[in-house]
């Protein structure tokens, strides 16, 4: 095999031991590594019903051929589990330097299980596995923990950690590495700390397969020179994906009072031309030549890295116009290791159930010191904090008073920082997103933006699974990042190139989206099987709030989605994925995709149709 090491190192526990097996070349022709190999490796070996938060549960860390060679945004690291916030399928991708030394070690893939006795660093010096006490180190926030294990192993030595989010198994927990890179937003690094994982360790040696190696070279360094002569790029470097608070604003779907509004009137305040005003420094993933991370001074003094979906969640969906403040609980969070996009809607949902007086704490928006004591009720799961601390699906179920209504999540997972009021497609993304509802598989709003926001057409239809293609199946498959794509219109076509180059293989577009298509699909059976005969198409519908009231501001005033006409889109979904009316696998698109062993084992769960 060329591009991949063709090993995977599995690790146990609960026994203190770890062994690297080969894997079949098939799995990397059909599922290529990254969310492909997750999933198929939590599909095989977890049986439905698995507790989350139990040692039975797995915990996949997992490259693609393209990962840590030198080419651009390559450095991408795919991790997941099944989810405790969505009791299926998560995952989440992180720029790290643990991608590359995992590569470098010479595994594709780390697969754990099993529960430590005690707190534990997971140390992987290439063929060298140890399992370090953690004791001095649990209890301490991300930050602490990482700085204290590079004084150790060095500047570029893999360091994912958890903070006392994922300890305490918030149910958004997710995982740390350079003060601020994160992933894993259901609940992934809950499940770390569920195993007494405080962090992982990656250091390698080695050099990675290469089919060949002089034309992967030329490309490398002639993409990263066609990055830079991209037109958007000069206002990149400058603002990252800050920019798309005022694009946001200015388009009606900035989250706004827990995504009653699409307009903030503080937005100003917070976007991409106020960060300029205080940018200290900026921080990028390894590889990778546009960085997009932003570090600010917050409102104490300290650094923190900020981008566009932390600052919308932190900021407008809870009522705070200012920056630094801002800036403030996106450190906080961060130390802790908390999902920003889940938490924003927590607290969001908070303050409107406290507006509402269906809890007895009183929770203001845009409160700085309130919130974030708020958010360290969560963390320590105190009070009101142990209660939001699983996600708005359960806060609501828990409250009642048709608070349900605005609990802005879809199969538990909470709305990432785009409003949908008069945004159909992007609507019908988050709602089929592989892991809920999260934009990184289809950020089709843009292009919505653009031919028109009225239309539930069949085209909508079409673009969104098109880019859950391209973004959720391909990018998250190779692994490497979508932005130098999405933001800068770096070409498509170099990526057939880097893959020829690196594994030798001749694959076609046409090709990596029956791929695509395939680990979408595969997902998806993992979804149903999960649920069973309680899955039903209302599953992929978004939150109520958008469907039954309007926006009372901005250039959309009045607009809200249409249900009947979402429903027909939702069927029109169905059918061109080759799925039933309830959002199933037919056993003829199965099979069409090389499933059919998914089929044989899904039809003991649920009926299938052809």
């Amino acid at each position: 095999m060329y591009g991949w090491n063709g090993l995977f190192l599995r690790v146990n526990l609960s026994k203190s031991k770890a062994a690297s097996k080969k894997y079949d070349a098939k799995l990397a022709k059909n599922f290529l590594g990254g969310r492909g190999f997750a999933a198929k490796i939590l599909w095989d070996e977890l049986k439905p019903g698995t507790d989350p938060l139990s040692p039975k549960n797995k915990l996949v860390f997992a490259a693609g051929p393209l990962t840590g060679f030198a080419l651009p945004s390559s450095s991408k690291l795919v991790v997941a589990a099944k989810s405790p916030l969505t009791g299926s399928y998560g995952d989440g991708n992180i720029g790290t330097f643990t991608a590359v030394q995992m590569r470098e070690a010479g595994y594709d893939a780390v697969i754990i299980e099993g529960k430590a006795k005690k707190p534990v660093v997971l140390l992987v010096q290439d063929e060298q596995i140890e399992f370090l006490d953690a004791g001095d180190l649990w209890g301490l926030n991300s930050f602490k923990t990482e700085g204290i294990l590079r004084k150790v192993y060095g500047r570029t030595a893999g360091v994912l950690t958890i903070g006392q989010a994922g300890e305490n198994l918030v149910k958004f927990a997710n995982i740390v590495c350079q003060e601020g890179r994160a992933g894993g937003r259901p609940g992934i690094g809950a499940v770390m700390g569920s195993k007494n994982l405080k962090a992982v360790v990656t250091i390698g040696s080695g050099s990675l397969p290469v089919a060949h190696p002089k034309e992967l070279k030329k490309l490398g360094a002639d993409a990263y020179r066609e990055i830079l002569t991209k037109p958007p790029y000069a206002f990149w470097k400058r603002q990252g994906t800050m920019m798309t608070i005022e694009w946001s604003q200015e388009n009606s779907v900035l989250p706004t009072y827990n995504y009653r509004e699409g307009v903030f009137e503080k937005a100003d305040a917070i976007g991409g031309f106020a960060m300029e005003k205080i940018t200290s420094s900026q921080r990028g993933c390894p590889k990778c030549n546009m960085t997009c991370g932003n570090v600010v001074k917050d409102y104490y003094g300290r650094e923190s890295e900020i981008d566009y979906e932390n600052v919308a969640m932190l900021g407008s969906n809870i009522g705070l116009g200012n920056l630094r403040r801002v800036a403030a609980l996106n450190r906080a969070a961060d130390e802790f290791g908390l999902d920003t996009i889940s938490l924003g809607n927590v607290l969001g949902f908070a303050m409107e159930a406290s507006e509402k007086r269906l809890i007895k704490e009183k929770v203001s928006w845009g409160k700085v010191k309130e919130t974030k004591a708020l958010i360290e009720d969560i963390v320590y799961r105190r009070g009101l904090g142990d209660m939001l601390a699983e996600g708005v699906r359960f806060a609501a179920e828990k409250i009642g008073g048709g608070s349900s209504r605005w609990a802005m999540h879809v199969k538990g997972l909470e709305v990432s920082g785009y409003d949908c009021h008069a945004a159909p497609a992007m609507a019908l993304a988050f709602a089929t997103s592989s892991i809920g509802a999260h934009h990184k598989d289809a950020w089709v709003i843009s292009w919505e933006m653009k031919v028109g926001r009225e239309s539930y057409s069949s085209e909508k239809v079409d673009k969104v699974i098109e880019f859950q293609r391209i973004r959720g199946g391909v990018f998250e498959a190779l692994t490497v990042c979508r932005l130098p794509w999405i933001e800068l219109g770096f070409e498509l076509e170099w990526y057939t190139k880097f893959l020829h180059a690196a594994t030798g293989l001749e694959m076609t577009w046409k090709d990596l989206n029956m791929i695509a298509d395939r680990i979408y699909t595969l997902i998806r059976a993992f979804w149903v099987r999960e649920f069973g005969k309680d899955w039903t198409r209302k599953m992929d519908v978004p939150p109520a709030r958008w469907f039954k009231e309007p926006l009372t501001k901005g250039p959309m005033k009045g607009a809200k989605l249409d249900s009947a006409k979402y429903d027909v889109m939702l069927s029109k979904y169905y059918q061109k994925r080759g799925w039933d009316e309830r959002g199933r696998p037919r056993i003829t698109t199965l099979k069409r995709l090389g499933l059919e062993d998914v089929a044989k084992k899904l039809k003991k769960h649920v009926k299938l149709y052809n």
